[in-house]
């Protein structure tokens, strides 16, 4: 018989002596990394904060002007006309970007350069140009005339027809390209299955690709119409009555030149606040097909905030 060892087997007990009891692994104490240069970052962030906010507290402004005007008859109207403007001159450059981009994308040619060409003359001038080139077309063309009916070009070419032209007809060599990305972001097989379907090519990119596109297509122009509602400002050189104008005219004669600009500032932050939230809620409808999950909508944010600040309850025992 082998002789006795005091010493048992690793995981092992003497017999009669219960289970082995294996020891587990010892937890992980982790240590969060302190993150210095973050609260250093937040203080100088407020800090600046602070001292804007002093200065403009501080400054020479009147702020019952700005509260005053705020409401007044003339900026209300010239808020609308400056939605006014911005809505049609963008219908009028999305209709003619998304032409623009069909003909950027044809077999044809002389379609192909005729696009190119206005897209190169259209982004290559400033808008302030191309609305005064407008407004003083009458020095070109004296005369309205297509036969059937004529009028002078200094009546036809009323304020807000040239703020139209001005910014529709530059907004259409932005639109076209955008929508050339997104109609090129389309997988070619998707127009090469509709063609063997039978269906002609005008029926395959309306029915077909244009849908598939406009994930790609509706971001970038939401973004360009808050840029829209800020450009149309520069209507101001055709005389058309838009919020920038109404607010100068105001300031010219009140001299409350910072008052006036904060209150035209204050309506364009309101405007461009509205469209952003639309935009939103439009891209999060678009991006249904691509995205696992849909991004949260703002109530949606506010309210996990509000349950993540709750405290856990202790369960009774």
């Amino acid at each position: 018989m082998p002789p006795s060892s005091d010493k048992e087997p690793a995981g092992k007990t003497p017999a009669g002596s219960g289970p082995a009891i294996v020891a587990g692994p010892v937890p992980i104490k982790a240590i969060p990394v302190r993150h210095y240069g973050r609260w250093a970052g937040a203080v100088v962030v407020l800090g600046l904060l602070g001292l804007l906010v002093n200065a403009f507290a501080t400054a020479n402004i009147n702020w019952d002007t700005v509260g005053e005007y705020l409401t007044f008859d003339t900026i209300l109207e010239g808020a609308g006309n400056t939605l006014l403007i911005s809505v049609c001159s963008m219908i009028l450059g999305v209709v003619l970007g998304v032409v623009l981009a069909v003909m950027r994308l044809s077999d044809n040619p002389l379609l192909r350069s005729v696009a190119w060409g206005y897209i190169w003359i259209f982004r290559g001038t400033p808008v302030i140009v191309q609305l005064t080139i407008w407004w003083n077309l009458s020095l070109v063309f004296p005369n309205f005339n297509l036969g059937f009916y004529s009028e002078p070009m200094n009546t036809f070419m009323t304020p807000f027809l040239a703020a139209l032209l001005g910014l529709g007809l530059n907004e259409a060599a932005y639109m076209a390209e955008i929508v050339r990305a997104g109609i090129q972001s389309v997988d070619e097989g998707q127009s090469e299955a509709s063609h063997a379907l039978g269906m002609s090519k005008r029926k395959t990119m309306q029915r077909v690709v244009l849908p598939q596109a406009m994930r790609v297509i509706i971001p970038p122009t939401g973004n360009e119409y808050i840029n829209m509602l800020k450009t149309s400002s520069l209507a101001f050189v055709a005389q058309y009555n838009e919020l920038y104008k109404r607010s100068t005219d105001i300031s010219s004669s009140s001299l409350a030149v910072i008052e006036m600009m904060l209150v035209a500032s204050v309506w364009y932050l309101i405007l461009t606040s509205v469209f952003s939230i639309g935009q939103f809620y439009l891209e999060r409808h678009y991006a249904k097909g691509s995205l696992r999950s849909l991004p949260d909508t703002p109530i949606q944010k506010i309210k996990r905030m509000a349950f993540s600040l709750r405290r856990p309850e202790v369960p009774r025992s």
